[in-house]
């Protein structure tokens, strides 16, 4: 399984798997050596930083000569949205329902289409038709946000639904996501990771396997781990196949997640230096509350 190591989307990593335990805030210098083990250099980490900054996923501020970069509160919203999602336990049980979102975005509006269309599947929304989208899990909460950014109020048109045929649900979930490309991609997931996972417990448990080390192993898993949160819509479990690994795959994910976690904070907090000048995680911090994605 081949890691792309995208210098913008590992910094998002790095703010959803630890710097958001920390203040949410980080000096760009501890950044940058962060990223070193990845291959990222101070040029490409400063140009990535940047553009993230003019998107406002994070805000900058000066201490003396040191520039500080903090997630804005759209950063942690998306954060902590993401989190939930990614680290919950097993599918929700489904109340039966449909959840419809259609729209009809006038011309002068047309450039919000893509992003409309981008925001939805990171929703976990499908789409059934051209401007009909659908989702078996209660969203209001991420509807609500999405009108409010786009200010689509008067286009949009929201409906509860029973299916009725003729088509039963489960095809209909094959009408709206590609299952059997998901659950391949779990098994590939699984097939590269449980060899690995078994070798680095086995030399972390014997004193061999280092921080440093630790901690690229664990930055790599939590990235290519978070892909599955755009293209796993997280489906309750009466719609999903009968050999559905994703819950296998996030159970591989945790173990090996926990060996890594440890050491891999220590050298996190060496690293580190935040607006008082060192590491301190926030109380409610634990090791399998992990990260976020976006991109």
């Amino acid at each position: 399984m081949r890691n792309s190591l995208n210098t913008r989307s590992m910094i998002f990593t790095l703010y959803g798997d630890y710097i958001r335990h920390y203040g949410s805030e980080i000096w760009i210098g501890s950044l940058i050596r962060l990223l070193e083990p990845f291959g990222h250099n101070e040029q490409s980490v400063r140009a990535a930083i940047s553009r993230m900054n003019k998107q406002g996923w994070v805000t900058a501020r000066k201490i003396g000569n040191k520039s500080f970069y903090s997630l804005t509160d759209r950063g942690v919203k998306r954060m902590d949205e993401a989190a939930h999602r990614i680290f919950k336990l097993k599918p929700e049980k489904w109340d039966g329902q449909w959840r419809m979102f259609m729209y009809t975005i006038p011309e002068e509006k047309r450039n919000i289409r893509d992003e409309l269309r981008k925001e939805l599947v990171w929703s976990g929304f499908g789409m059934l038709s051209s401007s009909c989208w659908i989702t078996p899990n209660i969203l209001d909460k991420q509807v609500e946000d999405i009108i409010q950014k786009y200010d689509i109020n008067r286009y949009v048109h929201i409906f509860t639904a029973e299916n009725k045929g003729p088509q039963n649900n489960k095809q209909l979930v094959h009408d709206c996501w590609d299952i059997e490309d998901i659950n391949k991609r779990y098994d590939q997931f699984i097939k590269f990771y449980s060899e690995k996972y078994v070798v680095d417990k086995n030399k972390i448990e014997k004193g061999v396997m280092s921080d440093k080390e630790c901690f690229v192993e664990r930055t790599k898993l939590v990235h290519e781990y978070r892909k599955f949160l755009f293209v796993d819509p997280g489906l309750p479990l009466d719609l999903l196949p009968e050999k559905w690994l994703g819950e296998y795959a996030g159970a591989l994910f945790g173990d090996y997640y926990r060996a890594l976690a440890k050491p891999a904070n220590r050298f996190f907090e060496h690293i580190f230096v935040g607006n008082n000048g060192k590491a301190k995680r926030s109380k409610e911090y634990d090791v399998m509350d992990h990260p976020l994605i976006i991109d």
